[in-house]
């Protein structure tokens, strides 16, 4: 596996790989990877001949008093794995190579809608620095395929959205959550938990499906809701967000079959992120 950090070597190096006909595919993160990660690097592999990572931890997309400083970056260790799980190319760029000009200075790509509400309500500016970085990693890389974890379920409409917008040529493809055996989705913050903490997040995931399960049996969503707030509360959390909504991430209506349950909840410091999607009753 290579790794390149600036960006004309990065356009060279894709250029020959078009000129030879592999179709290429691109798996952006922040590092610090795990399974899920990993799960994103074996879609990638199964869809594509030449295999790109990227890592980089975009300041755009954090927020005042965020954990941008503290956020892990174990560039060493993230390509052992990454070689091992059959990467080709992994592309890790400094700030100063992606933003050369600043951050105030910086165009920006900005998704209305789809953005707006859920963890983009909570974390103002955060979709617009998601959008900004993953157009540019896009632009500059132009795969044929992006592979991303649907964990982020907002993140992932937000891509599709910006993509559909922008005629951008490439396939997004969502990749299933990965989730430890108790049921916690996997995430680069887990590692904030303590040992306290990671034996109560579990509840996150069994709330969604106990409520998945009253929700698919016909129970009434503001009262199905409202006991998912309190069982997550009783448990130590502090929800950001629990909400049902159309796949699409539009309001449920009385037609609406297909769905999404959502949420964001502090367990400590540590902010937990989880969804699972579901089928209504007629």
């Amino acid at each position: 596996m290579r790794t390149l950090h600036e960006i004309a070597p990065l356009r060279e190096t894709l250029d020959d790989a078009r000129r030879r006909g592999q179709r290429i595919a691109l798996v952006p993160t922040m590092g610090n990877l795990h399974e899920g990660h990993l799960a994103l690097i074996a879609e990638a592999r199964r869809r594509g001949d030449l295999v790109v990572a990227t890592i980089f931890v975009n300041p755009l997309q954090f927020g005042p008093g965020e954990d941008l400083d503290a956020y892990p970056r174990t560039l060493a260790e993230d390509q052992a794995k990454l070689e091992a799980a059959g990467c080709d190319l992994l592309f890790a760029p400094e700030t100063t190579t992606l933003y050369p000009r600043g951050l105030e200075a910086q165009t920006r790509v900005s998704v209305p809608e789809v953005s707006e509400g859920l963890c983009g309500g909570d974390r103002p500016g955060h979709f617009d620095g998601v959008a900004t970085v993953v157009t540019m990693l896009l632009q500059l890389v132009q795969p044929d395929v992006a592979c991303f974890g649907e964990k982020d379920y907002q993140q992932l409409a937000v891509i599709r959205r910006l993509v559909a917008d922008l005629h951008l040529p490439v396939e997004i493809a969502g990749v299933p959550i990965v989730r430890a055996e108790d049921g916690l989705a996997l995430s680069s913050r887990n590692g904030y938990l303590d040992a306290t903490q990671r034996a109560v997040a579990p509840i996150l995931y069994a709330t969604l499906c106990a409520l998945r399960t009253a929700l698919e049996d016909g129970a009434a969503p503001h009262d199905t809701l409202s006991d998912g707030l309190a069982r997550l509360e009783t448990a130590g959390f502090a929800p950001d967000y629990l909400e049902l909504r159309a796949a699409d991430l539009g309001p449920v209506e009385a037609t609406t079959r297909e769905a999404v349950l959502l949420a964001a909840a502090r367990l400590g410091p540590t902010r937990l992120i989880d969804n699972l999607s579901l089928t209504l009753p007629r």
